[in-house]
């Protein structure tokens, strides 16, 4: 039998469900065979097997990161210092990577792997998402995702990230819209393009995204991150989960995504959804290019999510609390959007937001990025008694307590 388990004294509960409120002080949370089973007043909850006493501290859902690049090997913390130096940061340093990551057992993967996403769990991350694309081979591109699928929620095949340094490009588009994506499909939940100068321009971005709608398969964008292009655009007209980077807009972009939002009540997260905006902000730090304007995009009516994309060559970090505190401090977002963009946001971006979504294993798994009855019961303690602290006091290890449906994982 499934033990049950009350949290309370919680000094403040975010829960992002309007039903219970958004926000509540001095609450209880009780969870049971892996769900949220009550949300309430500390005074009116239920009994439970096991008890845990927050001692004031805030409660909120985990985080949930729905940009990142964990499977690979190798370091590139020489690029790293030779752009802190003042060099411009090119897309070709990708090949590093995927030379290293080619060169790499699966078990060294692997393990790399479950090494960065136990870093994330300790910092609060209990959804995550991961890409393909630093192997850029069939064989290669496969195994990353069979890998990935082992440890993550869900898995996006980026075999549009790069040509690899020793293909020709026409050659290697018909293989990612081909082969790899035939033999990579049953292994991920949506298809990726780095659609950017020196990756893949327009055409070969469309090509892509239809290749994978006929496929069957959700989209996602890597758009307008070095400068103004195509990402926005096409995303919103191919019905993309989510575009990411989003650091150059025109106002005709942010109209566009705006508009892909006409349907939606986001109060209650529902009814006809269009493209997320995922903003990357320690990637932005890293890459010393202007912050994402988040500010602009949320006042126009979009919705945000936050990311870390932790990768080792412009954002090696999974600290999605390093990147609340930069969207507050930088990006000019309020603390209770920068946690929805990091929570819920993250979740709309990766069509969680809802039960039924599948993991990689083709379980029907509960919505994430909320705490309310029915959700999956992922929920973080902070050694605080307010989720303010998170860019209040930056940089400081709040996070005392992890719950993964359920279960304590830190």
């Amino acid at each position: 039998m499934s033990q049950s388990l009350l949290i309370d004294h919680i000094g403040e509960l975010t829960t992002n469900d309007a039903e219970t409120g958004g926000r509540l002080t001095d609450a209880a949370v009780v969870v049971a065979d892996g769900v949220i089973a009550w949300v309430g007043p500390a005074g009116s909850a239920p009994a439970a097997d096991e008890r845990v006493d927050a001692a004031g501290g805030a409660v909120l859902p985990g985080w949930v990161d729905s940009h990142t690049h964990l499977v690979f090997a190798g370091d590139r913390t020489a690029e790293f210092e030779a752009r802190m130096a003042g060099e411009a940061y090119a897309a070709g340093g990708i090949n590093v990577t995927v030379a290293a990551t080619r060169a790499a057992s699966d078990a060294e993967l692997a393990a790399n792997l479950a090494g960065l996403v136990a870093e994330a769990r300790r910092g609060g991350t209990t959804t995550l998402e991961t890409k393909t694309g630093y192997g850029l081979t069939v064989a290669d591109e496969v195994r990353s995702a069979q890998i990935a699928g082992e440890q993550v929620d869900a898995v996006t095949f980026l075999g549009a990230h790069l040509v690899p340094a020793d293909a020709d490009p026409d050659a290697y588009l018909d293989l990612v819209t081909g082969q790899m994506l035939e033999e990579v499909a049953p292994h991920v939940s949506a298809v990726d393009v780095f659609c950017e100068e020196g990756a893949f321009d327009r055409a070969a971005s469309e090509r892509v995204l239809a290749a994978a709608r006929a496929r069957g398969l959700a989209t996602r964008m890597h758009g307008n991150q070095l400068g103004h292009g195509p990402g926005v655009e096409l995303a919103v007209a191919h019905g993309s989960l989510s575009v990411d980077h989003v650091g150059f807009l025109s106002d005709a972009d942010v109209a566009a995504l705006a508009g892909s939002w006409s349907g939606w009540d986001r109060a209650a997260a529902s009814g006809a959804r269009g493209t997320v905006a995922t903003v990357l902000p320690a990637c932005d730090l890293s890459t010393r290019v202007p912050l994402a304007p988040a500010r602009r995009l949320l006042d126009a009516g979009v919705e945000v999510a936050i990311a870390s994309n932790c990768n080792p060559g412009t954002s090696y970090t999974s600290s999605m609390a390093f990147c609340v505190a930069t969207a507050v401090l930088q990006m000019r977002l309020t603390v209770p959007e920068a946690v929805r963009a990091a929570t819920l946001g993250g979740a709309i971006a990766l069509g969680m937001h809802e039960d039924g979504w599948l993991d990689p294993r083709g379980v029907a798994q509960p919505r994430v990025g909320v705490i309310a009855p029915g959700a999956r019961a992922d929920l973080q303690l902070l050694d605080a008694p307010a989720a303010t602290h998170l860019a209040y006091r930056p940089g400081m290890p709040l996070t005392s307590a992890v719950w993964r449906a359920g279960e304590r994982v830190a």
